[in-house]
């Protein structure tokens, strides 16, 4: 039995591995020619205590073209998790003291994706974050000979 993925899934770095203590300006994500994505949040110890005021949401959004206008994702969108207002993923909001990744899979339409970490409140120190969309079942794979 082979084990390997390597030529099946194609990771694409949406932002990181870097400390941010401010919002991070998102990137567009192209997942033309791939019939599924899952986004991979990955977070270690946090520079300060979140709260619901010190905090950092994880915003998803989603366009049929790369520089069109973004809607946030809906709970149809997604897998894993249910977004709040502004297709908010993830949100932390209570202390933060080991690393963690979460898993969304993008079940959605659109083509492409962006990402964006989003700081409210004091952030005196820095958090460790890194954001991946792993694309896969692409229609079109090259076999290694």
């Amino acid at each position: 039995m082979i084990k390997d993925q390597s030529d099946i899934l194609f990771p694409v770095v949406g932002f990181g591995p870097i400390a941010l203590d401010a919002d991070t300006t998102p990137v567009a994500i192209d997942l033309g020619g791939n019939e599924a994505a899952t986004i991979l949040i990955a977070v270690g110890v946090g520079g300060v205590t979140f709260s619901a005021e010190n905090k950092i949401d994880f915003e998803v959004t989603h366009c049929d073209t790369a520089a069109g206008d973004y809607t946030a994702v809906l709970a149809a969108d997604v897998q894993g998790v249910t977004p709040a207002t502004g297709g908010v993923v993830l949100s932390l909001v209570a202390a933060h003291a080991a690393a963690t990744v979460t898993k969304v899979g993008y079940i959605g339409r659109k083509q492409y994706l962006k990402i964006k970490a989003n700081f409210a409140g004091t952030h005196g120190g820095t958090t460790p974050i890194c954001v991946l969309v792993v694309k896969g079942r692409a229609r079109s794979v090259a076999i290694p000979s």
